[in-house]
């Protein structure tokens, strides 16, 4: 099959890797914009942190999480508040084991009962955590994230010192079996490869990234802008809360936080696909949308090498495997600055983009059948 003359395979492998190229330089300039933070860095903050954490079902995990937040240094008045939503498993036994009688702790115990009309769980979790909170910043995290001594003390001071209301440092990713390291790499290459820092540093909602696993946001800013309250109805609500501070003229900014935290988002191939599934359908913001991101993975990173291995025209050979590298230094370039898993993972790149754009499409489809669920409650 041609058009005019020329091969469809050979096409579609110079797009691809036309693309894969533009995005390798895209990466390469980000990672010279993009602020780092140091596991060196000796910060000293002396104003009031508010740490706060939701938590559910979290009773087996918890343990590394709460015990790296008591153990925070740099941070002159440290709050931590814990809230328990409605677990069954003895999440709240177990936080109290673990914090003892330390009284920069509070722990808050739900009930076990579906958010208000409107409001997703996480969004309802960390509106009552900010309400609580009295610090002039509020550090979200999520119960997988184990933070370094210093995390919150660097994070806020970077906060501070750039003149920004926000920054989400992204944890490295952990990833152990097949699924999450296919999966996990793209999480903190995603943002990187394909958000022009230029524009994020600005106060256009559009051109913003976040990580709910770590979010610094300046209080007075966070209240201003609706809060989570703001991001109620939203199930990948971390994005959106930059959005709603830029909406009111303040700035936010992603960073690499791959020295100073550490998540484990997912154990094992049927989480995997759960936890993504829930949320990917919302992603992109309608369903031709995440179709058309999902044919861009595979236009961009799978028919290259595809075409490089399969095809009898030696153009798009070469130009499949000009695709395929390009593809794969920019999974190195990005891998390297978040201290991720770089060798051999990078080499199943082209794996990579198909699982996300599999992941996607079962999440739309998911999404329209009514059977996603999370942590035991229906997402609608």
């Amino acid at each position: 099959m041609s058009v005019r003359g020329i091969p469809v395979a050979r096409i579609a492998a110079q797009a691809g890797a036309a693309a894969a190229l533009v995005l390798d330089v895209q990466t390469l300039l980000n990672l010279r914009l993009i602020h780092d933070l140091s596991a060196d860095a000796r910060e000293q903050v002396g104003e009031r942190v508010s740490i706060l954490i939701p938590m559910r079902n979290e009773a087996s995990r918890l343990r590394p999480c709460v015990e790296a937040v008591l153990g925070q240094e740099g941070v002159e008045d440290l709050e931590i508040v814990i809230l328990d939503d409605g677990s069954t498993d003895g999440t709240s036994t177990a936080i109290r084991a673990i914090v003892g009688s330390d009284s920069r702790v509070k722990l808050i115990e739900s009930p076990d009962e579906m958010p208000p009309v409107g409001w997703y769980g996480k969004p309802w979790a960390c509106h009552r955590l900010g309400e609580a909170a009295t610090g002039s910043t509020l550090v979200f995290i999520d119960a997988d994230v184990v933070l370094a001594p210093r995390a919150v003390a660097q994070a806020t001071s970077l906060m501070r010192e750039i003149g920004v209301e926000l920054v989400s440092p992204y944890p490295r990713q952990e990833a152990g079996t097949w699924l999450e390291r296919l999966t996990q790499p793209m999480v903190n290459w995603s943002w990187i490869a394909t958000l022009p820092m230029v524009l994020a540093r600005g106060r256009r909602p559009r051109w913003s990234a976040a990580i709910g696993q770590f979010l610094v946001v300046d209080a007075a800013a966070y209240r201003a802008s609706g809060g989570h309250e703001a991001v109620a109805g939203h199930v990948v609500e971390d994005v959106q809360v930059v959005r709603a501070l830029k909406r009111q003229g303040y700035r936010g900014l992603p960073v690499i936080g791959g020295q100073v935290a550490y998540c484990r988002m997912y154990t094992g191939a049927a989480d995997t696909v759960d936890g993504y599934t829930k949320s990917l359908w919302s992603v992109f913001g309608s369903a031709p949308r995440a179709l058309g991101a999902a044919a861009a993975m595979l236009l961009i990173y799978v028919v290259p090498p595809a075409a490089m291995i399969g095809s009898r025209d030696p153009v798009a050979r070469r130009w499949g495997a000009i695709g395929y590298s390009a593809g794969v230094l920019g999974r190195v370039a990005a891998g390297r600055r978040t201290r991720e898993r770089v060798w051999p993972d990078a080499l199943a790149m082209p794996g990579s983009a198909g699982a996300f754009a599999a992941l996607t499409i079962a999440s739309m489809v998911r999404h329209r059948r009514g059977s996603l669920t999370w942590k035991g409650r229906a997402i609608t």
